[in-house]
Order: C-alpha cells, then structure tokens, then sequence
C-alpha cells in the first residue's frame, strides 16, 4: 500500500473524501526542506495550532494539540504541497484573523472557545458553499479550510494520541476477526 492508499484509507475511515490538493500533496515530498518559511513562524504554528484545536478539542480524549497537529500541518504544508496552496493557506490564515477582527475586535487566538467555534463554524459554511457553486471551474484552488481540516483530522487521526486514545486501538491484535458488531458510539478501530 503506498501513501495516497494510506490517506484514502484513512479519509473513508473518517467518512469524508480527501482534496485533489491533499492526494496531490501525496504524490510526493519536496526533498530539499522547506521553501516557504512563513509557515515555519511561532505566530504562525500557534494560529494553526489554535485552528486545529478548536476541530478537535480536547475533551475525554486528548485534543489537537495534544497530538502536536500543528507541526504535523507545517511539515506537510512546506514538504508536500505545491507553493500555490502554501500561499491560498497563508491567506486563509490572515482572512480568519480578519473575520476575527471583524465581528470580535480581537485576533483569533484571543478569542473564548465559543467565539473560535463560532468564526470557525461560519468559515465552514463558507467552505461548503464554495465548493457547491455553479461556476467552480477545473484547476480553481482548493478552499484554504478545506486543506486545513484534512490536515488537522489526518494529522489527528495519524497520530499517537489520535489512533491509541480517540480510536480504539489493539497494537498486537491476537487473531483476524472479519466481522465484528459494532455498536453505536464505540469508538472507530484504528488499524
């Protein structure tokens, strides 16, 4: 199984597809390290981490940062995707600081955790209707919250944190089971 298998897999296992821009992150990595170092930034990993923590909060579980999701998304960004979607996710970035601004007069990592919830929410809104429209042609960029919710429940998910306590996981299963019940709110197996 290769990489992009992997993903997908991982992505049905979380019933959502993956981005063209995700799967052709996956096609390869950019040997040479980090081209764009706007992402590398403090301000900027604690923005995304502030981001993914607010998808996946921490609760019985451990949260996104917890699982360090912020470095994972910053490492994918710089090593994976095209210098295009590094840019359409730094401008995401600066349009959820000024959404912030805008309806909080605060910046985004000052806000409350319903305030976060709520700017996030509406984004997310925006991002479905975005992808729903009439007049989307082949080749327009990916929604920048599109790349960083896969980032951050790929990141999440594939983490330690994520996949031993969010999922149920089993690191030396004693036998193959083909079949097994399952019933409404386990948690989702792991491997």
């Amino acid at each position: 199984m290769n990489r992009r298998e992997a993903i997908r897999n991982v992505a049905l296992l979380l019933g959502s597809a993956i981005s063209a821009s995700t799967l052709s992150a996956l096609e390869g990595c950019n040997p040479k390290g980090p081209d764009n170092y706007a992402l590398q930034a403090p301000e900027t990993k604690s923005f995304l981490a502030e981001i993914a923590e607010t998808i996946i909060p921490e609760t019985s579980t451990p949260g996104a940062k917890a699982a360090k999701v912020d470095e994972f998304i910053v490492v994918m960004l710089n090593d994976c995707y095209k210098p295009e979607d590094q840019k359409v996710v730094l401008e995401g970035l600066k349009k959820i600081d000024e959404a912030s601004q805008k309806q909080f007069k605060k910046s985004f990592v000052d806000l409350s955790a319903e305030e976060k919830t709520t700017l996030l929410t509406a984004i997310d809104k925006e991002r479905v209707d975005y992808n729903k429209r009439d007049n989307k042609k082949e080749g327009d960029p990916t929604h920048y919250f599109q790349i960083l919710k896969e980032l951050t429940l790929t990141g999440y998910f594939t983490s330690e944190p994520g996949a031993t306590k969010a999922l149920r996981y089993i690191a030396v299963p004693g036998k193959y089971e083909g079949c097994i019940p399952y019933t409404k709110g386990e948690k989702a197996w792991a491997v």
